[in-house]
């Protein structure tokens, strides 16, 4: 399933050739109409769209940091001096959660949400789905960003059915009398339907749900975790990923299951880095580092070089599915990160390895870290959930130290904590919880 082939199945390079042009008349666009990026590159010696170049040179240009944009909103611009359009040809306003403060607001012109759906509903055909079927959706299109992907589902001539985020009865029973073919949630919830079915008893592997599309939080792609929702499910899982300030859904996983593809191809240029040094990583077949992007063809917010500090993997060989674009998988947040003795470990990969233990283990942990910050000391605590039935022997405990130190060379605690101890979630889930004061 291609929403469109002629877009997904171009070559490369053409891409690239496209995007330069593009990225050219975006960085006009940038110069002209936006206070932000005129002071920053002006700081950096960059005034002109000549000086500036193409995207051969990009990488002499500064990042863009989500704390710089925060810092340039006021009680006169609440949207940010980044903002290069009136009011007036503002038709939607999104925000962040605000879980650090005031909410971050993101405008989107007509053009740039169309742009939007567009983009999602390439990613979300990659996993399967397509006109006539029916899918239920579990994430709430008010005020936050990842309602706009709503809109790929009527782009695909889909029946949508939303139900929003926390309303897990009113979701089953959605499920079990309009039998949807596909639902999308993020993979917490989808792990706790699971074992809220298993709890009474439902049939969930049963359901008319043969596809699952997973986003919001990384996770989707890690072996494990996949592996026991499709068990849960009866379903192929597929998962997307996006963020607000550049886009929602704008990478989306084939049935090939090796990998997000750019469904922001022509949209959206993407580069990686080393976020310790900034220095740019080449995009290669297993290439790791933190994932920044730019927007090509942007109105009201655009963003040049922004940080994601999503940490990805990158692969571009032609996909067997015949898409030629770079695919991503996200190891974790390298806002997340810890580093314990030197080496850097993200709490995700911890889980992953937590999950090969199953079925002893739930697949639920919580690293507790015991100082604030990202450098940690050994031993790590993290609490390990048994499963329903597992006693949990000290055994256990020392077996999956062993295989964490083995795989991620890092020294835990574990501490195997009974069925049902640990949180669960209906959206995102905590995996890392600093200890107060």
């Amino acid at each position: 399933m291609m929403f469109e082939p002629h877009v997904e199945t171009l070559p490369w390079r053409d891409q690239i050739r496209s995007d330069d042009a593009l990225y050219r008349k975006q960085i006009a666009y940038l110069l002209a109409h936006s206070r932000f990026y005129q002071g920053k590159l002006r700081d950096a010696g960059f005034e002109t769209v000549e000086r500036i170049g193409g995207l051969e040179a990009i990488a002499e240009l500064p990042l863009t940091e989500k704390s710089e944009v925060r810092a340039s909103c006021s009680e006169a611009e609440p949207m940010g001096t980044h903002v290069a359009v009136p009011m007036d040809r503002i038709v939607r306003i999104y925000s962040t959660s605000g879980t650090t403060g005031t909410p971050s607001y993101i405008p989107l012109t007509a053009q740039d949400l169309d742009n939007w759906v567009t983009t999602s509903a390439r990613s979300y055909s990659a996993s399967g789905i397509g006109h006539g079927e029916a899918i239920v959706s579990t994430y709430n299109a008010g005020p936050f960003a990842a309602g706009a992907a709503l809109g790929a589902f009527d782009r695909l001539g889909m029946c949508h059915i939303p139900v929003g985020t926390g309303n897990t009865e009113r979701l089953m029973t959605a499920i079990r009398l309009l039998k949807p073919s596909a639902a999308v949630m993020t993979p917490s919830y989808a792990a706790y339907l699971g074992e809220w079915a298993a709890d009474r008893g439902l049939d969930l592997k049963g359901s008319s749900v043969r596809r699952l599309l997973v986003a919001g939080e990384p996770g989707g792609g890690e072996a494990k975790l996949r592996a026991r929702l499709e068990e849960a499910w009866g379903a192929k899982v597929t998962e997307a990923m996006g963020i607000g300030d550049i886009g929602v859904s704008l990478w989306g996983e084939c049935e090939e299951q090796c990998g997000m593809h750019l469904g922001a191809r022509g949209f959206v240029h993407a580069e990686l880095i080393d976020p310790e040094t900034e220095t740019p990583s080449p995009l290669e077949d297993g290439a790791k580092g933190e994932l920044v992007l730019t927007h090509l063809r942007h109105q009201a917010a655009p963003m040049l070089r922004f940080r994601t500090r999503d940490h990805v993997e990158i692969w571009t060989s032609v996909c067997r599915c015949g898409r030629t674009a770079p695919r991503a998988r996200c190891i974790g947040r390298t806002d997340d990160l810890l580093i314990v003795r030197g080496v850097n470990v993200f709490p995700s990969a911890i889980r992953d390895v937590v999950n090969e233990f199953a079925p002893a283990v739930s697949g639920v942990v919580l690293i507790k870290p015991l100082s604030a910050g990202a450098r940690q000391e050994p031993p790590l605590p993290v609490s390990v959930e048994r499963a329903r039935d597992s006693e949990g022997t000290p055994e256990l405990a020392e077996k999956i130290q062993k295989r964490i130190r083995d795989v991620l060379v890092v020294s835990t605690r574990i501490e195997l904590v009974p069925w049902g101890t640990l949180q669960r979630s209906e959206y995102k889930s905590k995996l890392v919880q600093h200890q107060a004061g």
